[in-house]
């Protein structure tokens, strides 16, 4: 059982503390409630590109690193469709300097020229290394614009266009700033060897002062129902042809959650998934293969993919896949399978929550849903999940009408 304290600052920061005395660290998580969905469609990649403006310093702490790594600190972030999450670990006796310099940027940033020039160096070359010149890079673009017409989903955190970065001016910046990074649109987690009462000092003497901003109302189309098959071709110089397909599914919060964690487990959960087995092993019609879920907090997507072996009739390929698919929707799976699956779930969790640093990570985002005591009831949520539920859940969602195909095929000869 993970223990955990909750307290708001007047401006509206939301604060968790878990105490782990077992650790000489503490670890501070700080998730800001923006993502690319947040973005404007002419003017996207802007939450990725705080991801690093947010390290390029202040006026009043000019390299943000450094003071951290002399307090023997580390630090990172990540973005995604829906959240900014930055992260520290330092050890206890320094835990100050990580508040001084958190509460510092969240107050403001070196809004130079400058800065702003190199950070958009370094994304624009992030694009073209990550996405236009590595193999496959592009293909989650092409399928998450096929499968998307109107929600925000439909282009990656990366950005809809190099240019849109590229292009992108101090004004912009100042006001997606100041609009959503705010301690009204924040969550601070602070887990390892920390008191409450410290806590509860610390932050309201370096956040405290930090005032309340008026963070832009989410008004988010939403993805109509798709009817109907869509496909695509594309060919690139790639060793292989592949395969992308994606369902639409409920968000995060949905009660089917769980099941189709458990589903993507079933089909493509290591060497033992039912896609592997069947499509790699037996048949020897894919090199790899394997499937996920988006876990959006607006309703996502399961994706499914898989790079052919050479000489592999594409529509063969698909076809064999649609069969495990049905097999799936017409065919419990065994008692066996049910357990294996759950059981590399909850060991997966144990093992997840064991550090100091994803128990942070995880509270913030809990917290975010509004069911915080999911870092304690999720193993529970999992296990709930039946055979029924397993047939009902894949007939609802894994139909042909549903699904967004991409034939990414490969153009080289040798």
């Amino acid at each position: 059982m993970i223990k955990y304290y909750r307290f708001c600052l007047e401006n509206g920061l939301r604060v968790l503390v878990h105490e782990d005395k077992s650790s000489p660290l503490i670890a501070m998580n700080i998730l800001y409630d923006v993502g690319s969905r947040d973005e404007d469609p002419e003017l996207t990649g802007l939450a990725h590109l705080f991801e690093h403006l947010m390290f390029g310093g202040t006026s009043r702490i000019p390299d943000f690193d450094k003071p951290l790594q002399l307090a023997g600190g580390e630090n990172n972030a990540f973005t995604t469709e829906d959240i900014t999450d930055y992260y520290i670990t330092v050890p206890e006796t320094n835990i100050e300097t990580g508040f001084w310099l958190e509460s510092d940027r969240m107050s403001d940033l070196d809004f130079s020229q400058k800065n702003l020039e190199i950070q958009k160096s370094v994304v624009t070359e992030e694009y073209y290394q990550r996405y236009l010149n590595q193999p496959y890079g592009d293909a989650l673009l092409l399928l998450r614009s096929l499968a998307y017409k109107v929600h925000p989903y439909r282009w990656p955190t990366i950005g809809r266009e190099v240019s849109h970065i590229s292009n992108v001016n101090l004004n912009e910046i100042k006001e997606f700033f100041f609009s959503h990074y705010a301690p009204n649109n924040a969550i601070l987690t602070l887990t390892g060897n920390i008191t409450p009462d410290r806590a509860f000092i610390l932050t309201n003497k370096w956040f405290g002062p930090i005032g309340k901003r008026n963070v832009k109302q989410r008004k988010l189309p939403k993805e109509p129902v798709q009817k109907e098959e869509r496909r695509m071709d594309a060919e690139r110089d790639v060793p292989a042809s592949a395969i992308y397909k994606a369902w639409h599914t409920g968000p995060r919060r949905s009660k089917d959650f769980y099941v189709l964690d458990l589903i993507t487990d079933l089909l493509a959960g290591g060497e033992s998934g039912r896609l592997y087995t069947k499509l790699v092993r037996e048949k020897k019609l894919f090199s790899e293969i394997n499937a996920y879920i988006t876990s959006d907090i607006d309703p996502g997507m399961m994706i499914l993919h898989g790079r052919l072996m050479k000489g592999v009739d594409i529509h063969l390929a698909e076809e064999s896949i649609n069969q495990v698919i049905r097999d799936l929707k017409k065919r419990y799976p065994s008692d066996n399978e049910m357990e294996k699956v759950k059981n590399k779930f909850e060991s997966s969790v144990i093992v997840s929550n064991s550090n100091i640093l994803n128990k942070a990570m995880s509270l913030s985002y809990f917290e975010l849903l509004g069911n915080t005591d999911l870092i304690n009831n999720e193993i529970y949520e999992f296990r709930k999940t039946n055979k029924r539920m397993v047939a009902e859940v894949s007939a609802k969602y894994l139909n042909e009408e549903n699904c967004s195909t991409l034939y990414y095929k490969s153009t080289r000869k040798d």
